[in-house]
């Protein structure tokens, strides 16, 4: 009789997330997801776990500017953002490294 032979344990399932400036993929907690939320605000996820529509940026500051800049985070979450949330990401953009773990 032949049996079958058993590869090991299943390979644990990554999810992968695209970011919305550089179109490039990386596993999701290599990502900061910024989330609409029901109220309408823009907001960083730091948990990835808040309720609303959500978009993914590398956490380098090419990435956040070429999100904030050409418009794309607004497209994403298909939101108006306001002045205050636009100057709170701004802010958490400039606060990264210039030469962060950019995968462009």
């Amino acid at each position: 009789m032949a049996t079958k032979a058993r590869g090991g344990p299943r390979p644990k399932h990554v999810p992968k997330r695209t970011c919305i400036a550089c179109r490039s993929t990386e596993a999701k907690r290599g990502l900061i997801r910024v989330v609409r939320t029901p109220e309408g605000r823009v907001e960083i996820d730091p948990t990835g776990k808040k309720n609303g529509r959500g978009a993914y940026v590398h956490e380098a500051r090419a990435c956040w500017d070429e999100a904030l800049k050409r418009d794309r985070l607004a497209r994403a979450l298909k939101v108006t953002i306001e002045p205050d949330d636009y100057e709170r990401l701004k802010a958490h953009a400039e606060a990264l490294p210039q030469d962060g773990n950019e995968t462009t």
